[in-house]
């Protein structure tokens, strides 16, 4: 028997929605990495039945190297366009390992999701020692007297992640020390990492070397970790328009101490997995 899924991107970023409310299957970091080897992403949001009334499921996120993410905001936008789609009613909701994410609709067929509250505690994030002040930590690469990257900003939005602001995203190449900062001492649990040109007071441009998944077109949560980042070390305001390679994010950080995230999302293709990935099934 076939499983179906929804191939998707949000603004480039790689999804593979599978909905497994009211079926028996369960996956397991082997089945993502198996799923990841039929068809390609950068998360998998795997959907199960609600485990709250107030919500319509309870999703599960996956790296395509089989490690669990807590927080995709651009997967969760392709989440809630699917059940847009199948005639849910805007605003809805989804229970996730980050806690309750409301999708709602936006003008021009945009989708936004509210990304929770950020943190920047050093144990939050969390780093392996204290930092009394996580706007820009104590972290370099390269030579001790002229390093090629220092002093991140950090923050936790459902991830750990770590932002180098540059003045140019292009100047360095970020597939070569991405992996050795993602999985730098200082960030016991490894860290996405973003390098962020602030190009005027509401807009800036963003790369970003995913945990668990690599270079990668777009990062919602990095956008999000970058814009309040940003507006915390005052460099922005609290709303700006974040370009990646995949294209733009509009990152709200409200007085509410909310983080709301609106972008464009895009159905790809839809396609059949073998049952045989999922087994042992689980009632």
């Amino acid at each position: 028997m076939s499983i179906p899924y929804v191939k998707m991107n949000g603004i480039g970023n790689e999804i593979v929605v599978l909905d497994l409310r009211g079926r028996p299957e369960t996956v397991t970091a082997d089945a993502a990495r198996a799923i990841g080897a039929q068809e390609p992403f950068d998360q998998l949001m795997v959907l199960y039945a609600p485990r709250r009334p107030d919500t319509l499921a309870y999703m599960r996120i996956f790296n395509i190297d089989g490690s669990e993410s807590f927080a995709c905001g651009n997967g969760t936008r392709c989440v809630g366009t699917r059940l847009f789609q199948a005639g849910v009613p805007s605003p809805c909701f989804v229970e996730s390992r980050a806690g309750i994410l409301r999708i709602a609709q936006a003008d021009n067929g945009l989708v936004t999701v509210d990304m929770g509250e950020p943190h920047f505690a050093w144990n939050d994030i969390p780093l392996a020692e204290p930092f009394a002040d996580t706007r820009a930590i104590e972290l370099q690469i390269g030579p001790i007297d002229a390093p090629i990257l220092h002093s991140p900003s950090v923050a936790n939005i459902g991830n750990p992640h770590a932002i180098f602001w540059v003045d140019d995203v292009e100047a360095y190449d970020l597939a070569a020390i991405g992996p050795m900062l993602e999985n730098h001492p200082i960030f016991p649990e490894r860290a996405n990492i973003s390098l962020a040109h602030v190009t005027s007071s509401d807009t800036l441009t963003l790369k970003v070397w995913e945990r668990g998944a690599g270079l990668t077109r777009a990062c919602g949560s990095a956008a999000c970790a970058a814009a309040v980042s940003a507006a915390r070390t005052r460099r922005t305001g609290r709303k700006v328009r974040v370009t990646l390679p995949g294209g733009d994010l509009v990152i709200d950080w409200t007085a509410e101490n909310r983080i709301l995230m609106t972008g464009a999302t895009e159905f790809e293709h839809d396609g059949l997995l073998p049952d045989v990935i999922f087994e042992p099934a689980v009632a």
